[in-house]
């Protein structure tokens, strides 16, 4: 992308079920900063504050909050158009983004986005997503929303991180066949935003993608509007406990 090589991408952050924005800067910030210079990252609570107990209890102190109910199954949703609704008014307020990163719950809303977006449903009052982080994510089962998400192969570039030991993993090997060649790293860890290290070339994978994406960039593309938007940065922290 020329002179525009060094932008970096600006992604929103959607976090896990009953966790919240401070904690998901901690999650990211183990990452190297070889990949977090390259980043933007603008992060926000869920609307909701938690409903029950938080699996970081002990790990992250609260407050704690979730994007939206559901039921044991994962098939009926509760308060889903607010939290839809929402999401689109903090991009609006605090965008243009590039695209979206999700981890948990967040990595399913952020996944489901891409298709309800192109087929009309969803964030049409911002700008196309042009870019997925999906960190242990999975498809939406609500029918109608899943019929509505995944109706046909979504076509924006998405990086999903699968770990060997996640609950989630096979939700989200399922969620790849939605997607149009998906960039996949996988992990030896489970339910965790996992750090990003050399030797298994996960590093290597994810600055590959995100300057795959910034050379792709044009002049009028989403990534170059920087100059009056508020930025919100974070940088790799040296000490990190847990691995939540």
């Amino acid at each position: 992308m020329g002179s525009d090589e060094a932008r970096k991408l600006r992604l929103l952050c959607l976090h896990g079920f009953r966790t919240s924005a401070e904690i998901m800067k901690k999650q990211i910030g183990k990452w190297p900063q070889s990949v977090l210079g390259k980043l933007d990252l603008v992060f926000v609570d869920a609307p909701f504050p938690a409903e029950g107990k938080s699996d970081v209890e002990g790990i992250f102190p609260p407050p704690y909050y979730e994007w939206f109910q559901f039921n044991k199954e994962f098939t009926e949703y509760r308060n889903f158009d607010a939290c839809i609704a929402y999401i689109e008014e903090q991009m609006i307020k605090l965008g243009p983004f590039d695209g979206l990163l999700g981890f948990s719950q967040g990595a399913i809303l952020s996944a489901g986005f891409a298709g309800l977006q192109a087929n009309g449903l969803a964030l049409t009052r911002v700008p196309k997503l042009e870019c997925l982080i999906i960190i242990s994510g999975a498809k939406f089962a609500n029918p109608t929303v899943a019929e509505n998400a995944y109706s046909s192969p979504i076509h924006v570039p998405s990086l999903h991180f699968l770990g060997e030991t996640d609950f989630l993993k096979p939700y989200g090997k399922k969620l790849l066949e939605s997607f149009v060649d998906p960039v996949v790293i996988y992990h030896p860890k489970g339910h965790t935003v996992p750090r990003l290290v050399s030797h298994d070339k996960s590093e290597e994978t994810m600055l590959d993608f995100i300057e795959g994406l910034q050379n792709s960039s044009s002049e009028g593309a989403t990534v170059t509007a920087r100059a009056e938007t508020k930025l919100v940065t974070i940088a790799a922290e040296s000490n990190y406990v847990g691995d939540a």
